[in-house]
């Protein structure tokens, strides 16, 4: 089943990390990724406020798993974490209805 993952970057702090991220995030095994939207026209419908938003496509949860926790990622993840404030979401393309 397709999983996506969701990065959104609330507020950056220290921008200066993102060009060591931007280096080091395409060295993880990504073969099995696609982005569905990355950096695109969005708007916050509920909760806080967010600067960007990138969606990832994979062909399963644990593709999404594997690439997010490679070491490669990882790496990359430190840089990226030390530049902005984020949520990042692993979600089952499944759809699961209440009562069904």
């Amino acid at each position: 089943m397709t999983a996506y993952v969701v990065i959104i970057r609330n507020k950056t702090v220290e921008p200066k990390h993102f060009e060591k991220y931007f280096q080091l995030a395409p060295l993880a095994p990504a073969q099995k990724a696609s982005f569905v939207a990355k950096n695109s026209e969005f708007e916050v419908l509920e909760g806080p406020p967010a600067e960007t938003a990138v969606i990832l496509s994979f062909p399963s949860m644990e593709d999404a798993r594997a690439w997010y926790r490679s070491d490669e990622y990882q790496a990359a993840v430190a840089h990226r974490l030390k530049a902005a404030d984020y949520r990042t979401l692993l979600i089952d393309g499944q759809i699961n209805l209440p009562g069904a």
